[in-house]
């Protein structure tokens, strides 16, 4: 893994399939690493002939934003909020669309190929919508538009999303049942929840984890974007949109909102899929974002 500096954030990034041609990137959600991606997942991308560039938003795992004001902790995220001006707001959606063409720069690639899953979703039809010359195809996974008509999320979820978390350096353990609790809520019903694979997930996320109050800032950039259904309409690129029926989360109706906006879009809905891309669906995935670039 590799660290660059973009801005006043120095974002962490892997690359896997150096061999091959097909650059695809791989944008993460709120508060999530890199490694969400999972690695076989990324192996499934490289063997259907993608060089894979997976990396940390913004204040996630290894990726560390250099805030000049701070956020006040201890709070829920309708407390910050509150308690905040929009010029306290440290940076939008499209600032972390920027790191990507940034990181893009670096890596003097004229154009990819992107996946985006949850609001990494959002970041990638902004690079749809403002970057057309860098887009390829996307393909956005169980995501929104932020469209505010849309079904908010399931209550209890949102309640656990915006309270403020444990502290693992003080309460490990309920940290652990917080995450795993959490975790197997969003999965959804057609697929086994693994607690194992989860604690693996939660034990490389803290040793990784360079940065404090991360998902608060990326909470209200999420927060502070401002809805233009024009942003989807504007998108030219093949795009592939797949929504699990049982997301908790992004309600169904957000996929289909994206796949009905976007010009010439494919819905993919995936019966019992929730807020997760569970292994049993990774070459399915693969070999559907494989298919959109032929």
């Amino acid at each position: 893994m590799k660290t660059i500096k973009v801005g006043n954030a120095d974002l962490c990034y892997e690359i896997l399939g150096e061999e091959n041609y097909k650059d695809i990137v791989l944008i993460s959600g709120l508060g999530s690493q890199m490694i969400r991606w999972d690695l076989s997942f990324c192996q499934l991308l490289v063997k259907n002939g993608f060089r894979v560039i997976r990396f940390d938003n913004r204040d996630s795992g290894s990726s560390v934003f250099y805030s000049q004001k701070e956020i006040p902790a201890g709070k829920n995220i309708e407390e910050t909020f509150a308690a905040i001006t929009k010029e306290d707001i440290p940076y939008s959606l499209m600032d972390m669309a920027n790191d990507v063409i940034g990181l893009l720069n670096h890596l003097q690639i004229e154009k990819a190929h992107f996946a985006g899953r949850s609001m990494g979703g959002i970041i990638a039809q902004l690079l749809g919508c403002y970057y057309p010359e860098r887009v390829i195809t996307l393909a956005i996974i169980m995501s929104t538009s932020l469209n505010p008509a849309l079904p908010q999320p399931n209550p209890e979820i949102m309640t656990m999303m915006t309270k403020p978390p444990v502290d693992p350096a003080h309460n490990r353990e309920g940290y652990f049942a917080e995450r795993l609790v959490f975790a197997e809520k969003i999965s959804g019903t057609g697929y086994l929840f693994d607690p194992q694979l989860e604690i693996s997930f939660i034990e490389q996320e803290l040793k990784r984890s360079k940065t404090k109050g991360g998902i608060i800032r990326q909470l209200l950039a999420m927060g502070s974007f401002q809805y233009d259904p024009e942003i989807l309409k504007k998108i030219t690129a093949p795009t592939l949109v797949i929504h699990g029926t049982d997301d908790l989360i992004f309600h169904p109706d957000c996929g289909r909102d994206i796949a009905d906006t976007i010009p010439g879009s494919e819905l993919i809905l995936i019966d019992g899929m929730g807020h997760s891309i569970p292994p049993e669906l990774f070459d399915f995935i693969s070999r559907k974002i494989s298919h959109l670039t032929k």
